[in-house]
């Protein structure tokens, strides 16, 4: 038996070393127990059930702790390694925000036929809106470019050294079916990007139709590569006659980051096409908002310059390949006729939906660089 020591001793000495110290040691000791308490956890449901059952459990289990303290069922996902839809699905006031804004952009349409006039785009005004965008709503729109056919303008993103992008443009040459085609084929597009390194499809949700794609490419020397991981939805409205497609980072545990790309984790994109008559006859009008936050050390006007000539140079080679889709020298996959479960076999589902139907690592890399 250890003789006691005098409760004053113990408080003396915890005074001499640091009461606050002593309390630090303590939540770390509790953390660690309660994490390797999680762990233990999972690999016992790893062993009990299958990858099916074990994300309808987490599912569930996120539900339930959703928007309590600490986020529990984040951690529980974590350390199982699946991707919860329930909060990452591309959702359907996503997709009308979107078209919204083309029909406010549409409504001031004498903008776009100025030349030099109106160098600012008037603010939409949406009471839809979620209130987080409401720092970048607040800042006004600037004119990059103002040609015939394309509108390009831009506007500080708050609190950052970045800025969000908005093109308005016209095509007449091709149909918008196969402009929207031309976009959602990954394949056709590792032949006609030569800066895609990789381009896949990851996970696909049953229920919305949402996607998630890892896409890795390269960026101007010096630069690193950079690397991508978004969820995607599409949307075809034959009765209002418009198309959408809307993107944005998300983290998935199948794609960690690795040391020899730079991981993108802010991005969005919003692309909406309205023909000028149907889906399969020339001509239409787009509207692509885009921003992203590529992580490099260059001064702001720097990475202004190389997003405003390089969407440009983006998109006339998307009409491009458009151009040589239409002249049947590519075969693109029609997205629109088909389903959008059944439009790629190269992604598994996701395991929630195949539940229901039955029923009814390496951390990220800390590096330098440009």
């Amino acid at each position: 038996m250890f003789p006691r020591r005098p409760l004053a001793a113990w408080l003396a000495g915890a005074r001499g070393g640091g009461l606050l110290g002593l309390l630090a040691n303590q939540c770390r000791f509790v953390t660690g127990l309660r994490v390797r308490r999680a762990q233990q956890i999972a690999q016992l449901y790893g062993r009990l059930y299958s990858e099916s059952s074990r994300c309808v459990l987490l599912g569930r289990l996120w539900r339930r702790l959703r928007g309590r303290p600490g986020h529990a069922s984040a951690l529980m996902a974590s350390l199982a390694g699946v991707f919860v839809w329930d909060e990452e699905r591309i959702q359907e006031e996503e997709l009308q925000r979107s078209i919204n804004e083309m029909k406010k952009l549409e409504e001031v349409s004498s903008v776009f036929q100025s030349s030099g006039v109106e160098r600012r785009l008037p603010e939409p005004k949406s009471q839809t809106e979620e209130d987080e965008d409401s720092k970048v709503r607040e800042q006004p729109w600037e004119m990059v470019m103002d040609k015939k056919h394309f509108k390009l303008w831009r506007r500080p993103i708050s609190g950052t050294h970045l800025y969000q992008y908005r093109v308005f443009g016209t095509y007449t040459d091709v149909t918008p079916r196969q402009f929207f085609n031309v976009q959602l084929d990954t394949e056709y597009r590792k032949k006609w990007d030569a800066l895609v390194i990789k381009l896949e499809v990851i996970e696909r949700d049953a229920v919305s139709g949402s996607e998630v794609l890892h896409w890795v490419t390269h960026f101007p020397y010096p630069m690193y590569s950079r690397d991508y991981v978004y969820v995607r939805r599409y949307s075809v409205d034959q009765q209002n006659n418009v198309m959408v497609l809307v993107s944005r980072a998300v983290e998935h545990p199948s794609v960690p980051e690795s040391p020899e790309f730079v991981r993108v984790r802010s991005y969005e994109s919003q692309m909406v096409i309205r023909p000028h008559k149907s889906f399969d006859e020339n001509g239409f009008d787009y509207m692509l908002t885009y921003s992203d936050n590529p992580q490099t050390v260059f001064p702001r006007y720097c990475v202004s310059w190389m997003v405003s000539s390089g969407m440009p140079d983006f998109l006339e080679k998307l009409h491009t390949a458009t151009l040589k889709a239409k002249n049947m020298e590519i075969k693109v996959k029609d997205y629109i006729s088909a389903k959008p479960l059944e439009v790629s076999s190269e992604a598994k589902p996701s395991a929630q939906a195949s539940e229901r139907k039955n029923e009814g690592s390496c951390g990220p890399a800390r590096i330098e660089y440009a």
